[in-house]
This record gives structure tokens, C-alpha cells and sequence, in this order.
């Protein structure tokens, strides 16, 4: 009767362990090896081999018997599964070539802006994963009774049918709060990334109310992973639960799935899990097969992992010298390419260097091809502080630099923001030079700025990298002043030009004194902005 009623005892246990660990089951994951390890403890314990018996003169004594045979076997499968097995299996010295050959091949280009099309104005991304954050809150905050049931879930940036958006669930605030609002939490938020004042909150799709009931701060069987777990993904490993949404506005929890390759190490995307947060519906799909909507499969911890064993490794395991060694410069951002793909995004450096990169790398989130740009520049950081340093005396911070095609010219593009996290100005860097900086209370006077400090840059810049010119010969037909900022804009159209041209005095001092009939010559860049910024003014007609 004993041994069974610790075996009822053991199992329970395990019934539980099971239920609030669940471990992987599979070779490489050492969570069901420790189950088994505390099970075995828990076992011997209940048939100690330790007891006080009568000894002589009545006096306690210790006695020790021999241990279970099959539990002490269990102990040294398990303990040499979980110590030994791993070093023998994932250590970098026995594995080297297949910790660097992981990310696969990498192909080599020789410029960035190959492969980012020029970009207007109105598409670049001013807001960040931390401003989002703070505006979702204020949408939280406008509706008390809402904001008392709920928190905000992590905002993942996303393109939604042709616009970049940041979008996060709406997530239940404890126990009581999701026993009360079992069918889910009524909606998500989104942010445009490109327009601080776009900022939805959305409870209804087509008349219907949206629930996420299926969720990370859910309960019992509502719970996303123990849902997932117990409907046949035991042996699998996921990762990166993200919230998504489909161009319809459907949410979605896109997981991917993994396995190891390198023994215990090696994490391998293999295709993702996309369940739907109201249905709890589940479709299991390979990376070929995974849906367009989807931005990203590849887990971003996973791909600086691969990257930086792909540059330690350059010449095998022992290299004291660090000859030829690279690491990535910052934790990957995600950017999107010419081809609208999502890419992972990171400078490269030597081992050791601090301020310059060797060239930049984009791998595609989806089927992990790696392109590394072979073009010196700047690091993320180093390009931070030289946009915080033209703004020195305001204490600003900046944004996570993100990559954008100026003018042919590889630029990164961030904002400076106060104490409070609120966006005050904007910035731009040259990536090859970090020193050709253009900061404005605007995009368009940032890119003003930036584009003069180019235009004065004299050979800093390759050659090659310079954008052609477009200049033209015309007259004026209309010409007006917009002051914004304490600035004054310029805005005038050509004879025989549809297009709408802005200008400073920062490009040129016949601004003030131009009208419409004036000869003039003008030169702009072949960029894609709605109204063209252009590089040089000049009034023909003025002292005639």
C-alpha cells in the first residue's frame, strides 16, 4: 500500500510539474531531464534509505540502506544527460564550423543604398518602440473604466497592407480581472510608425466586437503557451510569441517553431505557429509556406546569436589574435528593403573597434538570406552622439538609428526626444561620415539641413554614393512663404513642372526677392518626395 500511495504522490507531482513548467520534450531541451531529476528525489525520499532505529540501550541510531537500484540509475542517466551530454555535443571547439555555418551563406554587396530605394519624406519612421508605448497608454488612459481592466501588451512593428504600424494587445491585469472577462480583453492598439498622431484603438472589425481571449496573462487553459502545449506542441520548441495582425485587422499570435542543431545549441527557425487570439484556431505552416501577412519568422535573438558565431569563428575556434574577428555593433532593428521585405538589420565591427563598422548586414526575416554591405561608416551609437551632439545644450536622447536611402546616400534617420520620451526634433546621419549632420524641428527642415551640410561636405562622401542631378531652366509661375518653427519655407511651381518645389534660406538668399515671372535656375535631386526639396536656387533675373 505504500509503494503505491507514493506512487500516487509522484504522479500528482509530476501532474503539476507538468502543468505549470511544461518542458520540452525532445532531445537538446533539458526542462523534462530536471522533471524527471525532481521526480526520482521526490521518490527516494518517500522510500529513504536514512532511518533512526533503537540502536543499544534504546539510544537512536542512524541506519543506512542500500539506495533503489532504478532510482540511482535514473539519477546518473539524467545528471550525465544534462552535464555531460551538452559539452560533448555543443562544444564551440568539436562544432566550430557548424556554429559559424548556422546563418547560413552570407552574400557580399559593396553598397547599402542598392538596396533601399529612395524614400519620401512622409514613409520614414519617426516613431520607436518606446514612444509607441507611451501613446498607447494615453489611449488607455483617456478611458478609465478600460484602463482599470487591462495593461498593454508589447507593441511589434508590422506593415499592414502598405503602412508601418506598431501594434500591441490589449492584456488582462491579474487573476480576478480575467475571471471576470473570460471571453478576452476587448481589442488592441495601433500606432503609426511614420505618424505620432495616428493612434488607434481598435475594439470592432466589421460590426464585430475583437476579443483576445487567448493570451500570456490568461489562466488555466486561456494561458497562450499552456494552450499551445497541450494541443500537441510538448515536443517543439517555440519562441517569440508575437502579436500580429492581418491586412483584414484579424489578430494573431505568430509563434515560431524550433528545434537545436548543434546538440543542445544551434536554435533553428523551422516555421511558425499562427493561432487565432479570439478562436484559439491553430495553423502550423513551414518557412516556405508561411503567410505573406506574416513579417517575421526568424527570431531577432536568434540572429545576432548566429551572426556574431559566424564572426568569431572566421578562423576556427583558436584565434588569440582575433584576427579578422566581427560582432554585431547593436542588437538587430527591423528595417524593410526596396522589395517591401522585412529585414533584420545590424553594423558590423572589428573586434575591439568602437566608433566605425566594416559594413552592415540585412538578413530577411522570413527565409534568413544574408547580405552584408562591405561599406565603412559609422556605428549606431557613434551616430547617435554625433546627432545628440548638434543639440548638445538640450540634453536630448536619441532614438534607435534606423537605415533610409537620402539622396542615394545610406542614412540613418532618428529622433531626439526629452526627459519625458516626447519627440522634439529629428535627426539625420550620414552612415560612411558621421560628421554630415542634419537636425530640425521637422522631418522636411532636418532634411534641409542635412542636405546642405551634404552639399558641403566637398569629397567626404564616395563619389559613387552622390546622386545625379536634375537641373533645369524655368520660370516662376507661383511663389510662397510658410513660416513653421521660425522658419520661413519657400513653395513654388515652375512653367511646363506639375511637381510643387520647397526652399530655404539655407539653399539660397534669392528667396526673399524672388517672384512669379522670374527666370531661375534649379536643381534637385532624383528622389521621391510628393514636393521636391531642392539642392541650389538661383534667381536669373535679379540685378538685370
Amino acid at each position: 500500500m505504500k509503494k503505491l500511495r507514493d506512487a500516487i504522490l509522484v504522479l500528482i507531482v509530476a501532474s503539476i510539474l507538468l502543468y505549470t513548467v511544461m518542458p520540452t520534450i525532445n532531445f537538446g531541451f533539458t526542462g523534462f531531464p530536471i522533471v524527471v531529476l525532481i521526480l526520482t528525489g521526490i521518490w527516494t525520499l518517500l522510500n529513504s534509505p536514512f532511518k533512526i532505529i533503537a540502536g543499544k540501550n534504546n539510544a537512536p541510531t542512524l541506519k543506512i540502506d542500500k539506495p533503489g537500484k532504478i532510482p540511482l540509475i535514473i539519477l546518473v542517466i539524467v545528471a550525465v544527460y544534462i552535464t555531460i551530454v551538452p559539452f560533448i555535443t555543443s562544444w564551440a571547439l568539436l562544432r566550430t564550423d557548424d556554429y559559424r555555418n548556422l546563418i547560413g551563406k552570407v552574400e557580399t554587396e559593396s553598397n547599402l543604398s542598392n538596396h533601399m530605394l529612395p524614400i519620401s519624406i512622409e514613409k520614414i519612421r519617426v516613431v520607436d518602440q518606446s514612444l509607441a508605448q507611451l501613446l498607447g497608454d494615453k489611449v488607455l488612459g483617456s478611458q478609465p473604466a478600460l484602463g482599470s481592466q487591462v495593461t498593454l501588451g508589447t507593441f511589434n512593428i508590422q506593415k499592414v497592407k502598405n503602412d508601418l504600424y506598431w501594434v500591441a494587445p490589449l492584456l488582462h491585469s491579474g487573476f480576478f480581472k480575467w475571471q471576470k472577462n473570460m471571453e478576452g480583453t476587448n481589442g488592441y492598439v495601433m500606432v503609426n510608425a511614420c505618424n505620432e498622431r495616428d493612434v488607434k484603438l481598435v475594439q470592432e472589425i466589421d460590426g464585430k466586437k475583437v476579443f483576445i481571449k487567448y493570451q500570456s496573462e490568461a489562466y488555466f487553459f486561456d494561458n497562450l503557451e499552456r494552450y499551445l502545449y497541450f494541443h500537441g506542441y510538448w515536443n517543439v520548441g517555440l519562441t517569440d510569441y508575437s502579436f500580429e495582425i492581418d491586412d483584414a485587422g484579424i489578430p494573431y499570435w505568430v509563434v515560431t517553431k524550433y528545434k537545436k542543431t548543434i546538440g543542445f545549441a544551434g536554435e533553428e527557425a523551422q516555421g511558425v505557429v499562427i493561432v487565432n487570439a479570439q478562436t484559439g484556431e491553430i495553423n502550423d505552416y513551414s518557412i516556405a509556406n508561411t503567410p505573406k501577412w506574416v513579417d517575421r519568422i526568424q527570431p531577432g535573438e536568434f540572429i545576432e546569436t548566429q551572426l556574431n558565431n559566424w564572426g568569431e569563428y572566421v578562423k576556427g575556434y583558436w584565434n588569440f589574435s582575433n584576427e579578422n574577428k566581427l560582432k554585431i555593433t547593436e542588437p538587430v532593428s527591423l528595417v524593410y528593403g526596396d522589395d517591401n521585405n522585412a529585414y533584420w538589420y545590424t553594423g558590423l565591427t572589428s573586434v575591439g573597434s568602437d566608433e566605425s563598422t566594416v559594413g552592415f548586414v540585412l538578413v530577411n526575416t522570413r527565409t534568413k538570406k544574408a547580405v552584408w554591405y562591405k561599406q565603412s561608416g559609422a556605428t549606431e551609437y557613434a551616430a547617435q552622439n554625433s546627432a545628440k551632439g548638434k543639440v548638445q545644450e538640450k540634453g536630448f536622447s536619441a532614438s534607435a538609428p534606423i537605415p533610409y536611402n537620402i539622396n542615394n546616400i545610406p542614412t540613418y534617420v532618428m529622433t531626439l526626444k526629452d526627459n519625458g520620451g516626447l519627440v522634439k526634433m529629428y535627426a539625420m546621419v550620414a552612415i560612411e561620415d558621421y560628421t554630415i549632420v542634419g537636425v530640425g524641428n521637422s522631418l522636411r527642415e532636418a532634411l534641409m539641413a542635412y542636405k546642405n551640410a551634404f552639399n558641403q561636405s566637398g569629397n567626404k562622401i564616395s563619389a559613387k554614393s552622390k546622386t545625379e542631378k536634375n537641373i533645369i531652366k524655368s520660370i516662376i509661375t507661383r511663389i510662397n512663404g510658410d513660416v513653421k518653427n521660425g522658419n520661413t519655407y519657400y513653395y513654388f511651381t515652375l512653367k511646363n513642372f506639375p511637381k510643387i518645389f520647397i526652399g530655404s534660406t539655407q539653399i539660397s538668399n534669392d528667396f526673399p526677392v524672388s517672384n512669379p515671372g522670374d527666370s531661375v535656375y534649379v536643381s534637385f535631386d532624383n528622389d521621391n518626395q510628393e514636393v521636391i526639396d531642392i539642392s541650389s536656387f538661383k534667381n536669373r533675373s535679379i540685378g538685370k
